[in-house]
């Protein structure tokens, strides 16, 4: 049976998982990494060995969703949804894996800011996803996949230009922390947020406009 988790999604976990074992080989265990800046100094510390194991078991957590999830659709379904779902978990994990990388980088004490340059790229992904998405066609390849209808074009004009913005909005906060650099705590949280938040604020959309004709 079809699957949503393909071999490089399987890929993409086993790099986070070298890159926690290098870590951890590199990396004394008492060492904390800064998490938030407060002025020239941290105020927000991770220890090792949490910080390591969170990017992998984000990624388990997210390869076991999607693999039910395609399980759940039935094959016509599941070919229709297919082509938005697999970047999707693909850029999920490489979120996860680029943080990863990012820790690794600070605990050898690398200039190299993985967590930033991560931030600015999702920033410019969600921008050009905010313009696709806002300039949909009802019906068309780049619009919203939902497990339920939307039912009328007015709706789905509704559900796109304003889930268009709020990408839009997302790309601009997520680019300006990326530039005043307030930890890598806060850019995590961050892009936890516009990746989890966007799909879930679209999803109730879609949901509220039902009733509307």
């Amino acid at each position: 049976m079809p699957s949503l988790v393909t071999r490089f999604h399987l890929l993409l976990f086993g790099v986070t998982l070298a890159i926690a074992g290098v870590a951890v080989m590199h990396i004394p265990p008492h060492f904390a990494f800064p998490a938030h800046w407060h002025g020239s100094s941290a105020d927000w510390l991770w220890p090792r060995d949490l910080a390591l194991a969170v990017p992998p078991l984000i990624e388990i957590v997210l390869i076991t969703g999607f693999f039910v999830l395609g399980r759940a659709l039935t094959r016509n379904h599941l070919a229709k949804v297919r082509h938005i779902l697999d970047p999707a978990l693909t850029l999920l994990l490489a979120v996860a894996t680029a943080c990863q990388a990012g820790l690794l980088l600070i605990g050898i004490g690398s200039d190299f800011d993985m967590f930033r340059i991560t931030a600015f790229g999702l920033a410019a992904t969600l921008l050009v996803l905010a313009v696709v998405i806002f300039e949909a066609e009802r019906h068309s390849y780049a619009g919203l996949r939902m497990p339920w209808p939307i039912r009328s074009d007015r709706a789905w004009t509704l559900v796109h230009r304003t889930s268009g913005l709020a990408a839009g909005a997302a790309a601009i906060v997520l680019a300006w922390l990326a530039w005043t650099d307030p930890g890598p705590g806060i850019l995590s949280l961050a892009l936890g947020a516009s990746l989890l938040g966007l799909p879930l604020f679209a999803g109730m959309l879609t949901l509220l406009t039902r009733p509307l004709r």
